[in-house]
């Protein structure tokens, strides 16, 4: 059992709309061992997302516990927050959107070197040509723009820029949705060769199945803001309960023409985030839904590390 780095207790994040308050992330309660990797799927507009910015604080929460290296970090003041800027980073999903279009790679992985202060001149150059062999950029690409690389390559340069400071987590907030297949599976297995040489704890942000399952030690299924079902990723691919899982599962592309798997196709009108009634979300969609499925829905462990939010799960598994 590996120690819990990253802890979340009852995590909330509403935002203030014309219409009431949208209900981001709500109530949300995990844990991430240290130096390994939490998945986080779900449709879009789930608020997975939202919820590794708000760990992060690139968005204050609105309720809720967020316990990082066994320090409430909820509220913090603006100078520890720099200090944790150094050990949580994030890497964005569209690698040219995130990167400035005026500074070449090296400026681009050298800038947080600089900004801590904690290298002499001599020291930053060694530093950045490190992390620049450490992702995999040539040398012959030092001084060239976000503009002249392709998208691969650009995320390299993210991925160098947010582990730069050697941080002790970071949210990959679906770094390969954006690029070709091929280049995909560089970009993971870097993330995963860099997690083994420096221990560094990932919340790995997808709606790519098929990516979570390759990457993932353990799996959280988001949705409309709430988790449904959490357990590792084997438990979660080889015995799925919650009916939304089942249906995502069921989505996954397959190569086999002779064992075809069954395609849940799910019907009935996503219900809006802005002030939810009470009980389970998926019930509008949900094909075994009832009447106490109006009722608040909570997590529940139905076998070791092995959660579901389902009123009903006894009478359809």
């Amino acid at each position: 059992m590996s120690e819990t780095l990253m802890e979340v207790k009852h995590l909330k994040k509403y935002f203030d709309t014309p219409k009431g308050m949208l209900h981001a992330v709500d109530d949300v309660t995990f844990s991430i061992g240290k130096g390994k990797t939490m998945g986080v799927v779900g449709e879009s507009g789930c608020g997975k997302s939202t919820l590794g910015r708000t760990l992060i604080h690139l968005y204050e929460s609105t309720d809720g516990q967020i316990i990082f290296k066994g320090e409430d970090i909820t509220h913090v003041g603006k100078h520890k927050m720099h200090k944790l800027r150094e050990q949580m980073q994030i890497i964005f999903q569209d690698p040219f959107a995130s990167l400035n279009p005026r500074m070449t790679v090296e400026e681009t992985i050298r800038e947080p070197l600089e900004l801590t202060g904690k290298f002499k001149k001599g020291e930053l150059q060694d530093e950045t040509d490190r992390i620049m062999e450490m992702v995999g950029m040539d040398e012959r690409l030092r001084y060239a723009y976000p503009h002249e690389l392709d998208g691969g390559r650009r995320q390299r340069v993210g991925i160098g820029r947010a582990l730069a400071l050697n941080p002790a987590f970071v949210v990959c907030d679906e770094p390969v949705s954006a690029l070709d297949v091929s280049i995909q599976a560089q970009v993971l297995n870097l993330l995963q060769d860099l997690q083994e040489k420096s221990g560094v704890t990932y919340m790995f942000v997808t709606h790519d199945l098929s990516v979570v399952k390759h990457i993932s030690d353990n799996i959280c299924v988001m949705y409309l803001g709430q988790l449904v079902e959490t357990t590792t990723s084997k438990e979660l691919f080889e015995n799925p309960r919650h009916p939304y899982t089942k249906a995502l599962l069921s989505a996954i592309p397959s190569v086999d023409i002779h064992n075809k798997k069954e395609r849940i196709i799910l019907q009935g009108e996503i219900v809006s985030p802005i002030e939810p009634k009470p009980g389970c979300r998926f019930a509008a969609r949900c094909p075994y839904a009832a009447e106490k499925c109006r009722e608040p829905q909570k997590l529940q462990e139905i076998s070791r590390d092995h959660f579901v939010s389902c009123c009903r799960l006894g009478e359809i598994n």
